[in-house]
């Protein structure tokens, strides 16, 4: 039997290294500014971005193309193959959307294309560790219906917790109002957030940089599976190594947790969150493995 492959977008936000180790295909976001359009993670690096972000830019992003799901779709279902596309959560995106729609559209040519759509209501890495761990299971032979189950038990059990550490970058998405993001800045306010069926929730409010940063590690220790000391943990940053280094230790310590994986948030979420985001993800107490 073939191996499932599994397809997914570049709001995963998953080191490279990773996403060439596992095969996994990823089809960019588009990424705007002005008039001039790019591909999230192959035409414009998050370095780039947060970088104009600081200067005033303003990024905006639109979901992967209707056409790149066809020719992706089409190619897969010429080939014989099986695949599982996981997207982006249908709360944050229209990528989810678009990819059912031209599926279906595809499947009138090709009824018998062997190919499933995930939506899994995840964003940024936390939304990579489950594409992560289902392209580990894809390479030990699973089936692909067997996959689909367990990938949506895993999409279902990953907490998201993050922080950002300017209010204007949520203002612009709508998420917060001027005057929150006026007075949140003078007061130094942080807002920390999670991700709750999808959507974004706000948690809590705290004043200070290494507050908020506190705040994640307390977040986790109320709802994490702190016996599964293996468990790979996430964490992503909007250009800010050192947030990120101090978290990580923190987890190291606190936890005794070190199977953590680092690394940059991506255009198509830190256009909208802003550089000095800090994003932690890892299972819950509630996660349980589908069979």
């Amino acid at each position: 039997m073939n191996q499932v492959r599994i397809l997914t977008d570049s709001a995963i936000d998953l080191p490279r290294s990773v996403v060439e180790e596992l095969n996994i295909t990823v089809l960019p976001i588009i990424v705007t500014l002005d008039q001039n359009q790019y591909d999230d993670g192959v035409t414009i690096q998050p370095k780039q971005m947060f970088d104009g972000m600081r200067q005033g830019q303003v990024y905006k992003t639109s979901q992967v193309p209707m056409e790149r799901f066809q020719q992706t779709f089409t190619a897969i279902a010429e080939s014989g193959e099986e695949a599982i596309y996981i997207a982006f959560s249908s709360e944050l995106s229209g990528t989810y959307a678009s990819s059912r729609m031209m599926l279906d559209m595809v499947k009138d040519d090709y009824p018998d294309a062997a190919i499933d759509i995930i939506d899994s209501k995840c964003a940024s890495m936390g939304f990579g560790l489950v594409v992560e761990q289902a392209a580990r299971w894809a390479a030990e032979g699973m089936s692909r219906e067997r996959l689909v189950s367990k990938v949506r038990a895993l999409a279902a059990g990953l907490e998201h917790v993050f922080t950002v550490d300017d209010l204007e970058y949520l203002y612009r998405g709508g998420r917060v109002s001027k005057s929150s993001a006026v007075i949140g800045g003078l007061l130094n306010i942080k807002p920390v957030l999670h991700v709750e069926d999808g959507k974004l929730i706000p948690v809590d409010k705290v004043r200070g940089r290494k507050k908020s940063i506190q705040r994640l590690a307390d977040l986790m220790e109320q709802r994490a599976n702190l016996n599964d000391k293996d468990q790979l943990i996430g964490i992503a940053h909007g250009d800010d190594t050192e947030a990120m280094e101090m978290l990580k230790q923190i987890i190291n310590e606190k936890f005794g947790m070190h199977n953590i994986m680092t690394g940059s948030i991506g255009c198509a979420i830190g256009a909208h969150s802003g550089p000095g985001t800090l994003a932690l993800f890892f299972r819950s107490r509630a996660y349980t493995e589908a069979d």
